[in-house]
């Protein structure tokens, strides 16, 4: 391996090695899905979900549509990373003085430590309209909600998982209040994670797979190539959406800049979980596992609006095949200042 990643190592991660014959760039686990339909009593689907090592095994803050259809978030708990144990209620949310302070609805999370604090982000309500809400947590009991990032419209909130120049730094999309039909991911600094500012353009929508709109996945991996940040983009067909995800790597110390961006997609629903359900055509990458040892990486992803698919690959070769098939495109760039 010659990729340096700088990142948590997990040695416990799931894996599965290649199947024989597989040429893909990452594959998918045989398992899959790893949740299924109604997992509790009060959850009807679980999907686009984030989980980080933590103790023994791994913790993670799911999205779970209720039998009301309702959204919202739930803590799970898993030995291996495939078999979950999920809580029934959603997470109980307090704000700085310890008065709770619930949200609304809540979907789409991600999850990342940064020292010895866990941050959730997710997609919050703010005056009924969808922005990026934050909060954190020291040990998975007590949640403490901060102030939402931004104002609406606002979706898929990725912080990245250490300070750079001195400042925390989050990917996001500025959308719309309902199913955006466009969308590009921009990128923000904030001193203190309450005031948000020098906000720049990373990538625009392109043609394909992505014409129609984008956004950021998994924390970014740091590597000494660059952060790898695989992010979604969306097709609109004419028999509706297709959710695919692919992979850029951006500059360490000025992520605004996109160093190389695959042209292809690196998974699209084909599976039959991937292209029934709920919302059909949908893979939606919110979560990922590295060892770094060996560049192993285990990314989980949403199917089809519900359930929880994981696929396999290496980082190398991940970065190798951005590489081989990188193209830029008007809008790749840090625009902010215009």
């Amino acid at each position: 391996m010659k990729t340096k990643i700088i990142a948590q190592n997990v040695k416990n991660m799931p894996w599965e090695p290649r199947p024989e014959g597989n040429k893909e760039i990452v594959w998918r686990y045989s398992g899959n899905p790893i949740i299924g339909r109604n997992a509790t009593p009060s959850t009807a689907r679980v999907f686009n979900s984030a989980l980080v090592p933590y103790g023994d095994g791994f913790v993670g803050v799911f999205r779970a549509d209720d039998i009301y259809t309702m959204m919202r978030v739930h803590l799970a708990h898993s030995k291996d990373g495939i078999n979950w144990d999920l809580e029934d209620k959603p997470i109980e949310w307090v704000d700085e003085e310890g008065k709770p302070y619930q949200p609304f609805y809540a979907y789409d999370p991600r999850l990342v430590k940064i020292d010895d604090t866990y941050y959730i982000m997710w997609c919050t309500s703010f005056g009924y309209n969808p922005t990026i809400g934050m909060g954190y947590t020291k040990d998975f009991k007590t949640f403490t909600r901060l102030e939402n990032a931004f104002l609406p419209f606002n979706r898929n909130g990725v912080l990245f998982p250490r300070k750079i120049n001195g400042n925390y730094v989050m990917l996001s999309r500025p959308s719309d209040n309902g199913h955006t039909p466009f969308g590009d991911i921009f990128i923000s600094e904030s001193p203190d994670l309450t005031y948000w500012g020098k906000h720049r353009k990373v990538m625009a929508a392109t043609d394909g797979w992505q014409h129609l709109k984008i956004g950021a996945g998994p924390i970014p991996i740091e590597t000494n190539e660059g952060w790898l940040m695989i992010y979604h983009g969306v097709l609109h067909t004419c028999n509706g959406y297709v959710y695919s995800f692919g992979a850029a790597l951006l500059d360490l110390e000025n992520p605004s800049k996109v160093l190389y961006r695959a042209a292809p997609y690196m998974l699209t629903p084909e599976a039959d979980y991937e292209t029934i359900g709920f919302v059909p055509n949908v893979a939606f990458p919110c979560s990922a596992l590295v060892d770094t040892d060996d560049g192993r990486i285990a990314i989980y992803y949403g199917a089809a609006d519900t359930h929880i698919a994981v696929a396999f690959g290496y980082v190398d070769e991940i970065i190798d095949w951005i590489k081989k098939n990188s193209k830029l495109y008007h809008g790749d760039d840090n625009i902010g200042r215009d």
